[in-house]
């Protein structure tokens, strides 16, 4: 009979970001109290689980969710820069209030293509290495399951590569709440399934911050439409696109992944996970 194999991919919880800045890679960004109680609610949600591999991006919110899970599971937390935020030119710069890099149109360049996006690290690489801790998660638990907390973005750009969907999106779109669990299935090496739950979901009518770049894009609505016009043979197709689940593997298609013009050279991952 096959292994079934199954690694969940755990956004943190709320961080404590009174300023409402994008804190992206910023050191010294921890959980709200409120963060910590979505971590908890998991733990508790996942003690009964399989799991044999807790594994957690640096950042210090995402080792403060992954901390309780680990102790509820006996196991010890292992650090993958790979699981890291991706980088963003706004890191560092406020989200909300009067002063935000929507006020200034010198901002605006950095949105003239976002199908790369040309505002932070290419989604295809986001993808490359989310990819390549998810394989070397699936074979340190093979047969049962692993745990592995990121962020937003890295976290949804894999399950739409797994689902066959454009990478290019709208952030504010993204179904990946904080302290929630997307789950890839597989059957060997086969990804059979891609799942979705908000164990803390509960709490998330209590958050009252800015939270990760989707926060920023709440304002990006003189910005946005200004690219997308920019590329109009790019921005023709739907968004997201339509949901089409690779059995055999999780991949980038060419033909299903826009790309802008600075990223044409750039060769994206073939298979995912592969044998």
């Amino acid at each position: 009979m096959t292994e079934m194999t199954i690694v969940h991919l755990l956004r943190h919880g709320e961080v404590h970001n009174p300023r409402g800045v994008l804190y992206g890679r910023l050191p010294g960004y921890h959980l709200s109290e409120t963060g910590r109680r979505m971590a908890e609610i998991v733990a508790k949600a996942v003690a009964g689980r399989d799991i044999v591999a807790v594994w957690s991006s640096p950042m210090e919110r995402a080792q403060e969710t992954a901390e309780p899970a680990a102790q509820a599971l006996g196991l010890e937390i292992t650090t993958d820069e790979r699981l890291i935020e991706a980088g963003n030119v706004f890191e560092g710069l406020r989200m909300t209030g009067g002063d935000t890099v929507f006020r200034d149109p010198r901002s605006y360049r950095h949105f003239r293509n976002p199908f790369r996006p040309s505002w932070g690290e290419p989604y295809r690489e986001v993808v490359g290495r989310m990819k390549s801790v998810v394989d070397d998660a699936r074979a340190a638990a093979r047969g049962h399951e692993a745990l592995l907390v990121s962020h937003q973005l890295p976290i949804w750009v894999i399950r739409l590569a797994a689902e066959g969907r454009r990478l290019w999106h709208d952030p504010r779109k993204r179904q990946c709440a904080l302290a929630s669990l997307t789950s890839l299935t597989f059957e060997g090496n086969r990804l059979i399934s891609v799942g979705y739950s908000e164990p803390a979901g509960a709490l998330l009518r209590e958050v009252a911050q800015p939270q990760g770049e989707a926060a920023l894009f709440e304002q990006a609505d003189a910005a946005l439409p200004e690219a997308l016009r920019a590329h109009p043979e790019e921005a023709g197709a739907t968004l997201p696109g339509a949901v089409r689940l690779d059995t055999e593997a999780m991949r980038v298609d060419p033909e299903q992944t826009a790309t802008g013009p600075e990223d044409e050279e750039t060769p994206g991952p073939r298979a995912m996970p592969g044998a």
